[in-house]
């Protein structure tokens, strides 16, 4: 059984599945006090609003993958679902490129992996609601100390629990063989393993290297165009199929209903493409006109989305 917000599931019943979107995505201390910067009710009639266009294209499920250092609510979330028939899985984990906040370094050394086992097999906060998944990152500056104490606390989580992780990784300084090095130590299985934004590069090479050693690559953030172009990002996908990898590979947009870290309006105006339509309208479209076929795209958007997030299935 896979938990979401709305309480298990069946994993056959996590059906077409888009493997990393966001709720929200919130500086929540700085909103605090920003006056008029955040409308609750605003924000959340939106996002049903989305998220019901969402369902309509025939998505059954998203993964999102909002922690601490995102702003997760998963209070809000809960409300939100309430009024959408959508599967939400969350994540527990840390969110940081850099330090870990003060909370974490004036505790014990296993605070961290405590909480996200708690997360994981108790529920997040009192909301009841457990976690799937282990989320952190590792960005351009590489294993520096923070960043290395939140992804061993994830491999100590996963051995203890079963549950799968997720690392937003800079496949431009190949920060996905870091984790590759570091997770072997800890002796994580790398078929447990997203590597998102493995889509930002176009180096086939590279990712068939990680897609050998069993990582699946998060090619999640189709919208973004001002790190790698549509047509980039539709051909990598279209090459490591015809490379044989489509069982490796999940699709996303890294979308959210709101963030924050773009100032109103500026969205739309520098990524237009950057919204949950986007793959079904245009993405998925362009991958047939380059020989993905619809049991390729049925692979990546059910099939691996499925096997990694269900506890003891076994690996392709």
């Amino acid at each position: 059984m896979i938990p979401t917000v709305r309480g298990p599931v069946e994993p056959a019943a996590l059906g077409t599945t888009l493997a990393h979107e966001h709720v929200f995505v919130r500086t929540a201390d700085v909103q605090a006090n920003v006056p008029g910067e955040w409308d609750e009710e605003a924000r959340v009639a939106d996002a049903i609003e989305k998220l019901r266009a969402l369902r309509a294209l025939g998505v059954d499920t998203i993964v999102d993958p909002t922690v601490i250092g995102l702003g997760r609510d998963i209070a809000r979330v809960r409300r939100i679902n309430a009024e959408v028939d959508l599967n939400v899985v969350v994540a527990t984990g840390l969110y940081t490129y850099h330090d870990v906040p003060n909370w974490f370094r004036f505790r014990p050394p296993g605070a961290m992996a405590e909480l996200f086992v708690r997360e994981l097999t108790e529920g997040i906060a009192d909301t009841g609601v457990r976690a799937a998944f282990l989320k952190c990152a590792v960005d351009e500056e590489g294993l520096n100390p923070g960043v290395e104490q939140v992804l061993r606390a994830v491999a100590e989580a996963h051995r203890q629990t079963g549950a799968p992780v997720m690392v937003h990784t800079h496949p431009g300084t190949r920060t996905g063989a870091d984790v590759w090095r570091l997770l072997a130590e800890e002796g994580v299985d790398p078929h447990r393993v997203v590597l998102a934004h493995s889509g930002d590069t176009t180096d086939a090479d590279h990712l068939s290297e990680l897609a050998d050693a069993g990582f699946v690559l998060g090619m999640d953030r189709f919208g973004i165009d001002t790190v790698l172009g549509f047509e980039g990002r539709v051909g990598i996908v279209a090459a490591m199929v015809e490379r044989g990898y489509a069982g490796s590979m999940v699709l996303s947009h890294d979308a959210a209903c709101y963030i924050d870290w773009l100032a109103p309006g500026l969205r739309e105006h520098v990524l237009p493409n950057w919204h949950f339509g986007h793959l079904h309208a245009d993405v998925l479209p362009a991958l047939r006109e380059r020989g993905v076929t619809d049991e390729h795209l049925f692979t990546m958007l059910v099939e691996n989305p499925r096997r990694w997030l269900s506890k003891g299935f076994p690996a392709s």
